[in-house]
């Protein structure tokens, strides 16, 4: 953390009324003390997937796949198999607990989670259900529906699940199917279960994850997710945390106060747990990081790693697709594109500037085929 111009926590990020210019860190400082917080600065990582998924407190995962590499990435030695293996342990479990999207999540965190955000994102969706003709009612047959064909233990697919509900008289087409599933997500009737091929087969939640003997209190969860963030994203602002949550700048203030003795600012505009270490700018190893990788996505301001000039080429069109993203000393340089065939995997590389050095990539590139269990054959750039 920058020591100097000590400040009071609730000076940061706009509790406080001071009128001094900011003390703000340089970007460098900033990509260096991330780097180590996601676990990608130096090699060391993290000891496993769950750990790996515990530090950065949800990793977005409705590209199941992709979000494989995102925490394989920080896991040295990961082969897919491991993420694999944390969901069917049920250390990590998927479903929708930030801003109405799929993420990766520890286990016991989930109904917290939910309980907090889930209702804002059913408010939200208010007008979309009532578009659909998904009222309380038809709400309620579906669930009981799953509930009676997921009981006992059984998993169906969705496809399985929308036969059912359609057996029923309850139409899925035109995306009702989807929001039925995410609405009993959302009230943590139902979650992913086992992996299946790309994707997972649902089960009942209370029987995948019985419920704890207790629940924390609102102000207990929100100040565990931001310190989960923090740990795992910082240093970052408040507003980063509210877009990452999906919570409101209010509720990003209560969570920051409810943590304010595991939070200590970075500058005075960011925030890092306590304790974090304040790495020295410098080189890095290249990175070959997945779409929709935390590094990029997770905070509201991406331009301390992204010029903002190239974020578009990352996220073509502003539509929410996330390419896989190149890294070095930090900084997001370009995006990558892997063809697969036979069993081997070529990789194109897509600067965004002045023309990079393959080679510089070939070891992070091994990597990830490593993780994927695949050969990597050629790899190629395309001229900027």
């Amino acid at each position: 953390m920058l020591r100097q111009s000590p400040k009071r926590a609730s000076d940061v990020a706009g509790f406080g009324q001071t009128r001094r210019m900011p003390n703000l860190a340089t970007d460098a400082q900033v990509r260096a003390a991330r780097l180590t917080s996601h676990g990608l600065r130096g090699g060391r990582g993290f000891a496993s997937v769950s750990e790996a998924v515990r530090r950065l407190g949800a990793v977005q995962a409705q590209d199941f796949v992709a979000s494989r590499w995102v925490v394989g990435a920080r896991v040295p030695g990961a082969v897919e198999a491991d993420v694999d293996a944390a969901v069917a342990s049920r250390e990590i479990v998927r479903s929708w607990p930030l801003r109405g999207t799929l993420h990766l999540v520890p286990a016991a965190s989930l109904r917290p989670i939910l309980a907090v955000t889930g209702p804002r994102e059913l408010a939200r969706a208010a007008k979309r259900h009532r578009d659909l003709e998904i009222d309380d009612e038809v709400y309620r047959q579906a669930r009981l529906i799953a509930e009676r064909e997921l009981g006992g233990g059984r998993s169906l697919s969705r496809d399985e699940l929308f036969g059912a509900w359609q057996r029923a008289g309850i139409a899925t087409a035109a995306q009702r199917g989807y929001h039925l599933i995410w609405r009993l997500a959302l009230e943590a009737v139902v979650c992913p279960g086992p992996v299946e091929g790309r994707g997972q087969r649902f089960v009942l939640l209370d029987e995948w994850i019985p419920a704890a003997a207790s629940d924390p209190t609102r102000d207990e969860t929100l100040a565990a997710l931001m310190t989960g963030y923090l740990d795992g994203h910082g240093p970052a602002t408040l507003r980063d945390f509210a877009w990452w949550s999906g919570l409101t700048l209010g509720d990003a203030r209560t969570a920051h106060a409810a943590a304010r003795a595991a939070v200590d600012a970075f500058d005075d505009e960011r925030l890092v747990v306590s304790g974090a270490d304040a790495p020295t700018p410098g080189r890095s190893a290249a990175l070959a990081l997945a779409p929709f990788d935390e590094y990029f996505l997770g905070y509201a301001d991406r331009s301390v790693v992204c010029d903002a000039r190239y974020a578009q080429r990352v996220v073509p069109g502003s539509n929410g697709v996330f390419q896989p993203i190149l890294v070095a000393n930090g900084r997001v340089e370009g995006v990558w594109k892997a063809k697969q065939a036979r069993g081997g995997a070529s990789v194109v590389l897509d600067p965004f500037e002045s023309p990079i050095d393959a080679a510089r990539y070939r070891r992070a590139l091994q990597r990830w085929a490593r993780f994927r269990g695949i050969r990597l054959d050629a790899t190629s750039v395309i001229a900027a």
